[in-house]
């Protein structure tokens, strides 16, 4: 794998740092007074959701508990397999709670239709999702988005969590990979 500097590797930039912040906020004010008295759990999927998952947390005005998952369907691809697998499970019971799914970006749908369905399964009270990015021309499976961030083109997306084979997590905005950093996958 060649180290370069990771501005080498971007294109340009899609959603700065300042549109992530005054989004993030406009959906916790949002979300705070719907779940006011409903102790929500606010579940994200990682390792993409971690970013979005902090700063949300803490635009929240109400009381939250936070979660994790582990869920993969991509591999060190670019595209979804479709295929769900669990590395990490929660670690409370979602039993008669009001969740809401902090997600990074909604691509296909499936991954985050399974999530929505397996919490349903498990008992959870009500769940609903924030995602902070959306490539709506991507998606195989309809979900319903309560909150919802940026619509973005279909284009390969890294930054602020999101990641290119483990990588450029890193970077505080939302910027479009170079074409020929993936090619030959």
């Amino acid at each position: 794998m060649r180290i370069a500097d990771v501005s080498e590797d971007i294109d340009h930039e899609l959603v700065s740092r300042e549109q992530i912040d005054a989004k993030i906020r406009e959906v916790a004010a949002r979300a705070s007074e719907d779940y006011r008295g409903k102790n929500p759990l606010l579940v994200a999927v990682l390792k993409g959701a971690v970013n979005t998952m902090v700063e949300f947390s803490q635009a929240m005005s109400i009381p939250v508990q936070i979660d994790f998952m582990s869920l993969s369907s991509y591999g060190s691809g670019t595209v979804s397999s479709g295929q769900v697998t669990v590395r990490q499970d929660l670690s409370v019971d979602v039993r008669g709670r009001h969740i809401l799914i902090v997600e990074d970006i909604i691509d296909s749908g499936n991954t985050l239709a399974w999530l929505v369905g397996e919490l349903k399964r498990r008992g959870a009270a009500s769940v609903e999702v924030f995602a902070l990015l959306s490539k709506p021309s991507r998606r195989e499976v309809d979900v319903d988005v309560k909150y919802a961030g940026f619509e973005i083109p279909d284009e390969f997306v890294v930054g602020f969590g999101l990641d290119y084979d483990e990588r450029y997590r890193n970077l505080e905005s939302i910027a479009i990979l170079k074409p020929s950093v993936y090619q030959g996958e």
